[in-house]
């Protein structure tokens, strides 16, 4: 049995659920001990217990240890079991961490398998339902992952009551992903939501957002989307996309930050990946690396920097497979090879 510290580098919930995700898919029981050692309060949290139940159902797994607080998880995986699953995270508790979770767990699934998730689709401390839709998906898709989504009602914290389908549909292998060059980013797509709230706030963050990068010489089109939920929310999330990639950024709105201040924000996170020369950004090199890893040897992408959660990332694939990640400088980013 693979034994995995559960307090290393970054220490947190992304350490549990790779884990557990690479275990389903190398078929290797593992131990992780010391979970969330570090964090005000150690543990699992209500969502990282949801996210393992659900990895749990869909391989039939043998688990020990599976309960909130638990520090210690005892994980024996077996076959994916194709077919429809239900899952309710709870409250406002992030519904694509779940799904990224699983999906990493089940994409060589011999038939198509569908998730439901209830709960959170655009709260803190985790990928917009938009940065999953149309930055995460459309790059795992350059590797050959095949997915459908369906947005059914956005939630939002506290109360969450989010909805949401994705469908992992089966694949023949992996393709190589290679962006270790510079690209061209010359338009801006976006999508600005909101719930309960007035419509003034969702166009100045609009207008914020595009005046931010029309100075950059930067087209763009930004859509805003009035949404039904049992919370309060909005944030934006902005995109811009190559022949080869996709950069995004996210932000969420909050009471003591302006509209203005939001959308001009994530304009500008957008702007300084794009002007590091990064192929990725610093948010989707941590949800792509195992597929990265997964696919024929030599994939190559440029990021602005290394970040913790990256490090730790790094450090975990490596308890798992042989590999190697060589990393330089170029241009103004740093250029990963999976060797």
């Amino acid at each position: 049995m693979l034994v995995i510290d559960g307090s290393y580098g970054e220490g947190g919930g992304q350490i549990v659920r790779t884990a557990v995700a690479l275990s389903v898919l190398t078929k290797q029981p593992i131990e992780i001990s010391h979970i969330r050692a570090g964090r005000p309060i150690p543990g699992l949290r209500p969502q990282h217990y949801t996210a393992l139940s659900c990895i749990q159902q869909i391989c039939n797994a043998e688990v020990e240890g599976l309960s909130v607080h638990s520090t210690n998880l005892k994980f024996t995986p077996h076959d994916i079991r194709p077919g429809a699953y239900t899952f309710d995270v709870g409250t406002a508790g992030s519904m694509t961490l779940v799904f990224q979770a699983c999906l990493l767990s089940a994409f060589h699934t011999s038939d198509p398998l569908t998730i439901k998730l209830r709960g959170g689709t655009d709260v803190r401390w985790a990928p917009s339902w938009d940065y999953f839709a149309h930055v995460f998906l459309p790059l795992i898709s350059k590797i050959g992952i095949k997915t459908d989504i369906q947005l059914l009602k956005r939630g939002y914290y506290p109360t969450g009551g989010g909805e949401a389908m994705l469908t992992i549909h089966p694949i023949e292998r992996l393709l190589m992903f290679s962006a270790d060059e510079p690209q061209n980013f010359t338009d801006v797509h976006g999508i600005i939501h909101r719930a309960n709230l007035p419509d003034h706030i969702s166009a100045r963050m609009k207008h914020a957002a595009m005046k931010t990068a029309m100075k950059q010489n930067l087209r763009s089109t930004i859509q805003i989307e009035s949404t039904p939920s049992s919370s309060s929310g909005t944030g934006i999330t902005l995109w811009s996309a190559s022949e080869q990639t996709i950069l995004g950024s996210t932000v969420l709105g909050e009471k003591t930050i302006s509209a203005e201040a939001v959308g001009e924000t994530a304009a500008n996170q957008l702007i300084q990946e794009i002007r590091s020369g990064a192929t990725l950004d610093r948010y989707s090199i941590d949800q792509i690396l195992p597929y990265l890893v997964l696919a024929p040897r030599g994939s190559s992408c440029l990021i602005r920097e290394i970040s913790n959660h990256t490090q730790t990332n790094m450090w975990l694939i490596k308890q798992f497979f042989s590999v190697n990640f060589k990393v330089s400088p170029q241009h103004h980013a740093l250029r990963i090879v999976v060797k």
